[in-house]
């Protein structure tokens, strides 16, 4: 079994000073993979210090000092990529070709696009040609606290942390208990890449210890934090005893609108987008509308397909999905269907229980609810597994007032054959992202949400900016 007991604290591998033993699960088998410490005060003090007196050197580094460590940082980053995969389907479950192609491969789209986006920031530019003696500098927040989560963690990881270096921040990384392995690699690999000592610390812990001492510790500037819609609540109120900056990236319950002129490829394409990362994804769209024309084939076809998609181990090759990450998640997923049951929404392909020829290890049944009305708990609640809830609507007002009768407002999806309706309803949908007919937001496009699903963007420009604090500065002398 892995043991990985040991915080990364000012440039090195240091034994824990308030620590405690915490197991980590492999969901696939419900077995113990490593035993990992999970912080006290006194650690994430000693980060925090680290972090805080590195800051004034990592702040006056020049900007092409800063994006060359990053240059370095993605080198090493692929060729740690196989140690990154195996820690990542083996700790959170994410089948091993989930995990090397999008799990791996997502870290090094973000870290690509900062690099770009980097080389183009203007950190320091003049307000305009109405003032030319005042100027406009951006300027590192100061000390991060990050904690990030299980389901898609070097995704987060690496939006977080890059996004910091880049803007000439220290931060204390927390990833989740869940998943911490990938973050120890992560370190590992900061470390080879020569990052100044300090500039980046990990101590591992959990929400109520290590992430509730960041969120209010007196000496972190900011907070950025992945998770919940509940603890990011709790982390707002504690962040504002020290009025801290806080970056939310919270829960969602995506609507995926199909229209009945949406294309031959849309229904599958939502239900494979839903059950993708076993439905672990916070931008999943698990709401799917279906204009009534439409309705009853998208039905039979989304009961279809999902029960056709294979469920498996994550150590195997092969595109199924895994289980979903631990206990306690598996009986929330299994509740939810029942109540879904109960409430007379109607089942057209999975349900409760594991798939067949599974006595062990988290899995669920890709699950299909049809005849859903946007008041039941199914509609309402993030489910976080693969888990789709299909309702009907008549109009293009209809649908609309669906999708956006949520407390979130992460990501919405529109499939229609008809521009200016998709125009429309991209202008009318109350969430920070709409992606249209399966067009993938680009490279560099911001990433975030509105309403519950939090505040703050991550990705490209916007995710430097969120960062940086903007200084305004009269009587400048150009060219002095």
């Amino acid at each position: 079994m892995i043991e990985k007991t040991e915080f990364y604290i000012d440039g090195a591998w240091k034994a824990p000073r308030d620590g405690r033993a915490h197991q980590v699960i492999n969901p696939s088998t419900e077995e113990p993979c490593a035993t990992i410490s999970l912080g006290g005060q006194a650690d994430t003090d000693a980060a925090v210090a680290a972090a805080r007196a590195a800051f004034p050197g990592w702040m006056a580094t020049p900007v092409e000092d800063r994006i060359a460590h990053v240059e370095k940082i993605l080198e090493v980053y692929k060729s740690r990529g196989e140690d990154l995969a195996q820690a990542i389907s083996e700790e959170m479950g994410a089948p091993i070709h989930l995990a090397r192609q999008s799990q791996v491969g997502a870290g090094i789209f973000h870290i690509t696009n900062f690099l770009k986006a980097a080389r183009e920031f203007e950190f320091d530019e003049p307000l305009g040609d109405q003032a030319p003696n005042d100027r406009i500098i951006h300027e590192p927040v100061g000390v991060v606290g990050m904690i990030t989560p299980w389901n898609w963690p070097m995704n987060q990881i690496t939006l977080k942390v890059i996004a910091g270096l880049v803007a000439g921040c220290t931060m204390v990384l927390k990833p989740s208990e869940e998943s911490p392995l990938n973050a120890v690699v992560f370190a590992e690999i900061l470390h080879e890449a020569g990052l100044p000592k300090g500039v980046f610390n990990l101590v591992n812990g959990d929400g109520p210890g290590v992430g509730s001492q960041i969120s209010a510790h007196p000496d972190i500037d900011m907070v950025s934090f992945t998770g919940s819609a509940r603890a990011g609540r709790l982390i707002a109120k504690s962040a504002a005893d020290t009025l801290k900056r806080v970056s939310l990236e919270l829960g969602g319950k995506g609507a995926n609108l199909i229209f009945a002129d949406a294309d031959e490829k849309a229904v599958k394409r939502g239900v494979m987008a839903c059950m993708n990362n076993t439905g672990q994804s916070c931008n999943a769209p698990t709401r799917m509308l279906v204009q009534r024309e439409r309705y009853d084939s998208a039905v039979d076809e989304a009961a279809e397909i999902a029960s056709s998609i294979k469920v498996g181990p994550a150590h195997e090759d092969g595109r199924h999905i895994g289980p979903v990450v631990n206990a306690v998640q598996f009986e929330k997923v299994q509740d939810l269907i029942q109540t879904g049951i109960d409430e007379g929404a109607r089942l057209v392909a999975g349900g409760i229980g594991r798939p067949e020829g599974f006595n062990k290890g988290y899995f669920v049944r890709p699950t299909v609810f049809a005849d859903v009305t946007n008041d039941m708990t199914i509609a309402r609640e993030e489910i976080f597994g693969p888990v789709l809830s299909i309702i009907p609507f008549e109009s293009e007002e209809e649908g609309l007032g669906i999708a956006n009768d949520t407390p979130y407002g992460l990501t919405n999806y529109v499939q229609t054959g008809d521009p200016a309706r998709a125009n429309r309803m991209a202008r009318g949908l109350r969430s920070g992202m709409v992606e249209m007919n399966g067009q993938s937001r680009g490279a560099g496009a911001p990433f975030g949400g509105m309403k519950q699903s939090g505040y703050g963007r991550e990705g490209g420009k916007w995710g430097i900016e969120d960062f940086l604090e903007v200084k305004a500065v009269s009587g400048w002398t150009p060219g002095a």
